[in-house]
């Protein structure tokens, strides 16, 4: 797991503290965004966005391509200016202060932001010159976190001969040189395998579990459903729903039951069997079917009076579950646009 600790007190240099930012304190959001707005000409990029990050939270930003996502995390950052609202980052205000909110955070974009041609242990030490740490110190904590990133043996490879995996630990370790207060992740693991992007996921709740707050923008719904503590949904440059993962799932109608028969001919005597769990409305769209799904109000109850009246019917199953709406689900219901999107 990384440790964000300062280097070891032992090092003759020692970093310049005014390069690390005092930590958010008291009861106010690591992340505080009220009525944002951006234009871009005529085209309005933002039309009042709003939500908070709590510390120690991962915040999952969702939205369809040219929803305000990118534009609303450049705001944060300051790489981009708002035309007006409220936005303060580890209680910094990113137009009255936008040095110390630099300082304050780091950022992992799609693509690893590294040199190439330097070895994945040089591209630890610059950053680290350049967070304000001397030498020495730049080369301990390069050590460092190569050991707990696991590259110690690649570390003094040419960065180009690494993996996109590799890339992508190497990346979010330089991040973590000086210790930010909140991290930005804009879909850390586009183009990675399964097996490194579950690494990834395996940093981000490092993270998470060290105190530091995480605003992760993905276009994998299955990564914001594993690791948000919350989640907004942007579109059209505003926040259309805000909340768990759970709760925006029972914002689609909540739990249902799936009933698929081994005879896919019988659907219709399948939903004859269930009576009164099958609405009419779903009676007149099972025509060529090979399955049902009825709402599952009492959970696990609909469940076994679903089993029992098939049962007494003969109705012989290939399956039946009790099943909750994917956040893809919750993403196409909201939005309109399939999940799986930018």
């Amino acid at each position: 797991m990384p440790s964000l600790d300062k280097p070891d007190s032992h090092v003759v240099d020692t970093p310049d503290t005014s390069s690390v930012a005092a930590p958010v304190t008291g009861g106010e959001p690591a992340v505080y965004v009220e009525d944002v707005r951006k234009s871009f000409g005529d085209v309005e990029a933002l039309r009042g966005v709003s939500f908070t990050a709590e510390r120690g939270q991962v915040l999952g930003i969702l939205g369809p391509n040219g929803a305000g996502k990118t534009t609303t995390v450049k705001i944060l950052s300051t790489l981009l200016r708002p035309d007006s609202g409220i936005a303060r980052v580890a209680g910094h205000d990113v137009r009255k202060d936008p040095a110390a909110v630099r300082r304050s955070v780091m950022m992992t974009g799609q693509y690893a932001a590294l040199d190439e041609n330097l070895s994945g242990r040089e591209n630890l030490e610059l950053f680290g010159r350049l967070m304000g740490l001397g030498r020495k110190d730049a080369r301990h904590r390069a050590d460092t976190l190569l050991e707990e990133f696991d590259l110690t043996s690649a570390g003094r490879r040419a960065v180009r001969n690494y993996s996109g995996g590799m890339r992508r630990r190497v990346d979010i370790a330089c991040g973590l040189v000086v210790r930010p207060e909140v991290v930005f992740l804009d879909e850390p693991t586009t183009g990675l395998d399964p097996r490194s992007r579950q690494g990834v996921w395996e940093l981000v709740t490092a993270l998470k579990n060290q105190g530091i707050t995480i605003l992760l923008t993905t276009q994998y719904l299955e990564e914001a459903d594993v690791l948000s503590d919350n989640i907004i949904v942007i579109d059209k440059g505003t926040v259309i729903a805000e909340g768990t993962a759970d709760a925006l799932k029972e914002k689609t109608g909540g739990s249902y039951c799936e009933v698929v028969p081994l005879d896919p001919t019988q659907v219709q005597a399948a939903a004859d069997a269930l009576g009164d769990l099958v609405p009419q409305s779903l009676r007149a769209e099972l025509a060529g079917a090979d399955r049902l799904s009825i709402a599952a109000p009492d959970g696990a109850g609909t469940l076994s009076e679903a089993l029992r009246r098939l049962d007494s019917a003969g109705i012989k199953l290939a399956d039946i579950g009790l099943r909750r709406p994917s956040l893809d689900d919750v993403f196409l219901s909201l939005t309109g646009h399939a999940g799986g999107q930018p």
